[in-house]
């Protein structure tokens, strides 16, 4: 198996967001719409990743067919 460019910049890529995310351990506000909500940064950045991940995929998924 032949490891290519692309899977090292995703390790490397992968392994800087989970070090960025828990170094910052602080609770932020959040202000939503209305409400205004307080939750832990590392939180807010873990789901923001997420989100961006699922949707990178979905995109890719879609351009491919």
């Amino acid at each position: 198996m032949a490891i290519t460019g692309r899977a090292v910049g995703l390790v490397v890529l992968a392994v800087a967001a989970v070090w960025f995310i828990a170094g910052n351990t602080q609770s932020v506000r959040i202000r939503l719409w209305v409400p205004t909500v307080w939750a832990p940064l590392w939180l807010v950045l873990a789901i923001t990743a997420v989100v961006a991940v699922a949707f990178g995929w979905y995109l890719h998924r879609r351009r491919s067919r």
